[in-house]
């Protein structure tokens, strides 16, 4: 891209209609923030300096987006949107160009900004507008008989000739960094708001014979913003609609593609089966061949060749090796990784723990801080017992080990090779290769005993 391109990203505005303590361009689109969207789709420009403009919320929106390769400027009292861009073009080179976004526009593609940094690039102002059947709410796009731009008026400002006009201005401008700091410095605020507006640089770069150059979105959905919850719930599903439809285009079978979340990163192999209502928070990726259950929720996860994943499944920072088969019903915790052909069942809980090949854990068993060897059987109602009240401690269980149900292991300690554990054990010793081992009460049965019966 550009090799002198800046990019300023206004994002102080407060929010009110959504009703929340949270700095509106922080609440969360697909699992991140809406201003993380528009910083994402500005990387692909690479610019050679991104500015991002903030207000309320304070520290909160720079903390919260840890990107070090912003820098971030403080507008400490809200005059419009020229007033924003005048407080980060200290920031800003006089050569090249400058792309204005905004912080609530998260849906924004990256091609379509080339196209207006290229236009800019050669000298131009660049404004992104579109046709809207209903433009209610935005400034309109003022233009000659000879269609040539002439000026961009606010509806609160505009005359009832203007606001019949369907050419709306998105915002999303682009301009020569020089000339831009020269207007900015013009701008006047003797308008219905008081505010310095961004848009009355049309008429100035008009006015010095500069040519104002138009382009449109692709897709209307770039351009929304949002100021309410419901806005962004919209927003939401117009982004989960194209991830889904990204997929298929991809091969994905989706079993019911309007019941798909994917926050984050999803990538997948062939041949790869989505049932309805999964989650994928982080990075997920799932090899060929995988299948996903229904309302299962995976975050930073991989999933090798084959698996297949039954419904209510929730897994997390864990690697499942290929053949694999998990849940319905399972947790799979962070720190936890299962070989190939592991069987991993209902209700059982994995934590922080190696799953050898082959081996299987089908029933109702918490696993945690545990070596698992090869071709292992843990038993229903096992346990393995790794916190003492202040330390965690680990469990080791050798290839070809039984352990027998309704087993607690205490940590530490370890099942050699090929050991038996009796079910009902509790284990506090090692358990030595290829023995049985088992604790238990002897059982007693009392002749004559009456259960006890309320009097009457």
């Amino acid at each position: 891209m550009n090799a002198h391109l800046d990019v300023v990203v206004l994002a102080a505005g407060k929010g009110t209609r959504m009703h929340s303590d949270l700095p509106k361009v922080l609440h969360r689109l697909a699992g991140k923030p809406l201003l993380g969207h528009v910083l994402d789709a500005a990387r692909c420009l690479r610019p050679t300096r991104m500015v991002v403009v903030y207000g309320h919320g304070g520290e909160a929106v720079p903390s919260a987006c840890g990107a070090p390769d912003v820098a971030w400027v403080l507008q400490e009292q809200q005059l419009g949107t020229g007033h924003a861009v005048q407080t980060a073009l200290p920031q800003v080179g006089d050569d090249g160009a400058v792309l204005i976004l905004y912080g609530d526009v998260p849906l924004i593609r990256a091609e379509t900004l080339k196209t207006l940094a290229h236009l800019a690039a050669a000298g131009e102002v660049a404004l992104l507008t579109a046709e809207l059947a209903d433009p209610h709410g935005y400034g309109r796009i003022l233009r000659s008989d000879s269609g040539a731009v002439t000026g961009i008026v606010e509806e609160k400002d505009a005359s009832e000739e203007q606001k019949a006009v369907r050419e709306i201005n998105t915002g999303i401008l682009a301009a020569p960094a020089g000339s831009l700091r020269k207007w900015i410095a013009a701008l006047r605020n003797d308008n219905a708001q008081g505010e310095y507006y961004l848009t009355d640089i049309i008429a100035l770069a008009v006015a010095d014979g500069v040519s104002v150059t138009t382009c449109n979105p692709q897709h209307e959905w770039e351009i929304l913003g949002v100021n309410s919850k419901q806005q962004l719930a919209e927003l939401e599903r117009i982004h989960q609609a194209e991830t889904a439809q990204a997929l298929l285009a991809r091969g994905v079978t989706l079993l019911d593609p309007s019941r798909l979340d994917v926050r984050g990163e999803l990538v997948c192999g062939r041949d790869v089966i989505l049932d309805i209502n999964g989650v994928f928070e982080g990075r997920v990726e799932l090899g060929d061949g995988v299948t996903v259950g229904a309302n299962c929720v995976l975050r930073n996860a991989k999933i090798a060749a084959g698996t297949v994943i039954e419904p209510f499944t929730h897994i997390q920072d864990a690697e499942i090796g290929p053949g694999c088969h998990i849940g319905p019903y399972a947790r799979i915790r962070p720190g936890t990784l299962l070989a190939r052909d592991a069987h991993i069942g209902n209700f059982v809980e994995l934590k922080n723990s190696q799953v050898g090949e082959g081996s299987k854990i089908n029933h109702l068993s918490y696993v945690g801080d545990t070596t698992v060897g090869r071709k292992v059987n843990i038993g229903a109602g096992t346990i393995t017992c790794n916190y003492d009240g202040a330390y965690k401690h680990r469990t080791v269980i050798e290839d070809e080990a039984f352990i027998g149900s309704d087993t607690q292991l205490v940590a530490p300690v370890t099942v050699k090779k090929g050991a038996t554990i009796g079910a009902g054990s509790t284990v506090t010793k090692d358990a030595p290769e290829g023995e049985l081992t088992l604790s238990r009460a002897k059982q007693v049965t009392i002749p004559g005993w009456k259960r006890p019966t309320k009097n009457k």
